[in-house]
């Protein structure tokens, strides 16, 4: 049988060739959708050609952007999403109108939800059109207006480059976000001038750079002074802020443990002594515990979510709570705090620190020692193997291997938890996952836009059988781009975290989780990758040197504990302390027993 040749781009100029448009030319809307795109520094887009966007393609060539062609669109969204993460930069996904448009929904909200910096670009129907319900018409400004930060319609070429601009100036400046600008087909065909857009955008009523008082910082440091039993949050806006040195500066002044949210896990180094680790529904006992017995929380660039805070009656009951953020709408919007700072963290925590003096807090170490038990279980290579493969296994022994250096993606479910306790993340933007909306099927697109961002880092994708399959198709992207991602699939055969739920909440009816998966190495092989299948302990190591070694994508299918749990888990709606321990005995060691 003759293998179909691969495809091949035409040429493109390099950086070197190409020399941006004089202003006052005259180009088309599409020449200028290029031509802002790379007076904004875009170096890659992610997309998938369609009719109303058909004339945007038609001029790329001649801008020395590289194109990403994707499976489906939702896996653009996602990459341009797990290209911002990993980079700091705004993250740019394209597609055509109607049902390209729409694909990209549920990247946008995962972006919208863990504010992350992307703008989507799609095409439109013609002006003339719409309205009409013209082939592929659909308003996807309307379907987008509560899960983007802002977005627009642009019916006139003029408009195109002022437009676009102004989306990436709203998408990184303040709390960040989604921003859609969906184009009309005459817009790309007629002409304008080209006119480089210069300085930041003015919108009325949007004030992105908000200031802490003086007093304000006074205050916090007062009251961190007084406190007796205190506890930092390190959230994602630590890592947005760039801010993990000035935290570790006012722990190091102060001696306050660090407790981190998933999205704010690497934002403090997770083998610094202070740091407690990571808080909430699957969150290490002593941590939530610690919470609890708090009398006072300094909340840094995270938003009290329900995963974090449990029962709010009885969240931290004892505790005065100050809560720095960038965005408004946070303060006081889950829980009610004492002291609220509205100011960019990294910002705060450049003026705070200074005004902190040395204290020792002794009785509160002790406390925290006392809850925190044999902890060491997290760092003992020889986790207990009693024959069967367990996703902690796999975790530890990755942490392991890799130095705790690799970019780990991963998806959602039970193999989301087990990395954030068991892979320790000592650096920021090591760690990108879907925190806000949950989204299965994030990981492999969003690894290709973090490997896109990070050409010399080794990337991990963990994903679960479930989520793994909702974007395999991504797979040719990966083979057909020639990019590089290691990807461990915790295979248990059921749709993990549901069926966890069910064993634990709906006396262990197993309702549409059990999930018969594909051969994922002859699926992989099918792609022109390699695969490797691991169902012992002691083939770990030499697959994961096998993937490192291997030039290509590398699919590792571990066949893990069919019926593990997440340990600890707090039951949604419960009080912190109410959690759901492991059942001994146990050849996985969990965190122990609050005394």
């Amino acid at each position: 049988m003759t293998a179909l040749p691969h495809p091949q781009l035409g040429a493109r100029p390099g950086p070197a060739d190409f020399r941006p448009a004089e202003p006052g030319t005259e180009l088309t809307g599409s020449q200028l959708i290029w031509e802002t795109l790379v007076a904004e520094g875009v170096d890659v887009v992610f997309g998938y050609p369609g009719g109303a966007i058909m004339p945007a393609y038609d001029a790329m060539p001649g801008y020395p952007i590289r194109h990403v062609l994707v499976r489906h669109e939702q896996g653009a969204a996602h990459m341009a999403d797990g290209y911002a993460r990993a980079s700091g930069r705004v993250g740019v996904a394209i597609a055509t109108s109607g049902p390209g448009a729409t694909n990209l929904v549920t990247g946008i909200a995962n972006a919208m939800l863990d504010s992350i910096p992307t703008v989507f670009i799609t095409g439109q129907v013609s002006s003339p059109l719409l309205g009409s319900d013209a082939f592929q018409e659909t308003d996807i400004a309307g379907i987008t207006l509560p899960i983007t930060k802002h977005n627009y319609l642009v019916t006139r070429a003029e408009d195109i480059a002022p437009t676009l601009h102004e989306a990436f100036f709203i998408a990184a400046s303040g709390r960040p976000g989604p921003v859609l600008v969906d184009i009309t087909k005459d817009a790309q065909q007629h002409r304008a001038a080209w006119a480089p857009p210069q300085g930041e955008p003015r919108r009325r009523g949007y004030r992105p750079d908000l200031r802490a008082r003086e007093d304000e910082l006074d205050r916090a440091a007062a009251m961190i002074d007084a406190a007796d039993r205190p506890v930092i949050f390190c959230g994602h806006g630590i890592v947005k802020a760039e801010a993990s040195a000035l935290l570790r500066e006012l722990v190091e002044r102060t001696g306050i443990p660090v407790a981190s949210t998933l999205l704010g896990l690497g934002g403090f180094p997770a083998t610094h002594p202070q740091s407690l680790g990571m808080m909430g529904m699957h969150g290490e006992a002593w941590v939530n515990t610690s919470i609890q017995e708090a009398d006072l929380l300094i909340a840094l660039g995270m938003r009290f979510d329900d995963r974090v805070t449990g029962h709010l009656e009885k969240y931290a009951p004892h505790a005065r709570k100050i809560h720095v953020d960038i965005d408004p709408s946070e303060i006081h919007k889950n829980v009610r705090v004492d002291l609220p700072i509205l100011d960019d963290v990294a910002r705060v925590l450049t003026k705070l620190t200074p005004r902190l003096r040395r204290r020792d807090r002794p009785a509160w170490d002790a406390r925290i020692a006392e809850l925190r038990g044999d902890s060491a279980v997290r760092d003992i290579v020889n986790l207990p193997d009693d024959g069967h493969l367990y996703a902690a296994h796999v975790m530890l022994d990755l942490w392991r291997l890799t130095e705790g250096k690799a970019l780990i993606v991963t998806d959602v479910g039970q193999h989301q938890m087990w990395e954030a306790q068991y892979y320790k993340h000592d650096h920021p933007r090591r760690l990108i996952t879907s925190g806000g909306l949950g989204t299965m099927g994030f990981a492999l697109p969003a690894a290709i836009g973090a490997r896109l961002a990070c050409p010399d880092d080794e990337i991990w994708v963990i994903a679960g059988d479930g989520g793994f399959q909702m974007t395999a198709c991504e797979l040719s992207t990966l083979a057909q781009e020639d990019l590089k991602v290691n990807v461990a699939i915790i295979n248990n055969g059921y749709l993990g975290m549901v069926r966890q739920w069910q064993q634990f909440f709906y006396q262990g009816r197993y309702v549409a989780t059990p999930m018969r998966s594909p051969d994922f190495v002859k699926l992989a092989e099918a792609h022109g990758l390699a695969g490797v299948r691991v169902t012992r302990r002691d083939e770990i190591e030499a697959a994961v040197a096998t993937a490192r070694g291997v030039p290509g994508t590398v699919v590792v299918d571990f066949r893990v504990e069919q019926e593990d749990a997440v340990y600890p888990m707090v039951p949604s709606g419960a009080d912190l302390r109410d959690m759901i321990r492991r059942p001994q005995p146990s050849p996985i060691v969990e965190t122990p027993e609050d005394p």
